[in-house]
């Protein structure tokens, strides 16, 4: 494989490794035309969908300024959040300069392990966190026999879906995740209920891909209830 395409696939593992989703060689169409990109990278954060484009220069000389004014208007035309652009050489004065203080970013990878990494890490558990609590203060607002009914809970004796259960799972996980000490197991009695909980944590990106589609599964079910009964 040629070192330009290790470099994008290099990129894109890292962005996963934290919980985004990543595809490279990715075409995607804006409002004036088409356009081919290295990375495209997805999260769906506090309710909204996030989009970057992320262009790949595996150069041995620093990336010029025209290369940034390129990236804009990529940037623009597809409406993206954020551009950013990776260079292990480096980049030209006048590139820096036409980067500041817009919504493109110059950077190396090296640099965004060191220091990107952990803040949009710490970014996306904190994101469960929240939803987490939220689902909490939702689950506790409807009352118990209409939780029951809307199969949030079973009711006494019987056995069934428990998104108590599932708070209180994913919480413990959620905060093991804090501490950062991968890997770990759930120490919560829902590992034993709940197949997503079972097993060890490996990495960040592990709990995120698990946990998240518990929290998701979750929210449906909470927003379907407050639906039906008009809450």
């Amino acid at each position: 494989m040629a070192a330009w395409k290790d470099y994008q696939e290099e990129a894109a593992a890292f962005f996963r490794s934290i919980g985004l989703k990543a595809e490279t060689d990715r075409r995607i169409a804006g409002v004036r035309t088409n356009h081919d990109v290295d990375v495209l990278v997805k999260s769906h954060h506090y309710g909204f969908e996030i989009t970057w484009i992320v262009e790949c220069k595996q150069w041995k000389s620093p990336v010029s300024k025209l290369h940034v004014l390129g990236l804009r208007e990529i940037v623009s035309d597809v409406g993206a959040d954020r551009g950013i652009l990776l260079s292990e050489a480096g980049f030209q004065r006048g590139a820096k300069e036409a980067a500041g203080l817009t919504n493109v970013q110059v950077t190396s990878l090296a640099e965004m392990r060191q220091t990107t990494g952990p803040r949009l890490a710490a970014m996306r558990v904190q994101d469960l966190f929240d939803r987490l609590e939220n689902c909490h203060d939702r689950y506790w607002r409807i009352p118990k026999e209409w939780r029951i009914e809307d199969d949030l809970r079973p009711d006494v004796g019987a056995f069934g879906y428990s998104a108590n259960v599932v708070i209180d799972g994913c919480r413990d996980v959620v905060s093991r995740t804090i501490r950062g000490n991968f890997p770990f197991e759930c120490q919560h009695l829902a590992a034993f209920s709940l197949p997503q909980l079972a097993g060890a944590f490996t990495s960040i990106e592990d709990v995120l891909t698990r946990i998240e589609a518990l929290i998701e599964d979750l929210e449906h079910r909470l927003t379907s209830s407050e639906q039906k009964r008009g809450l």
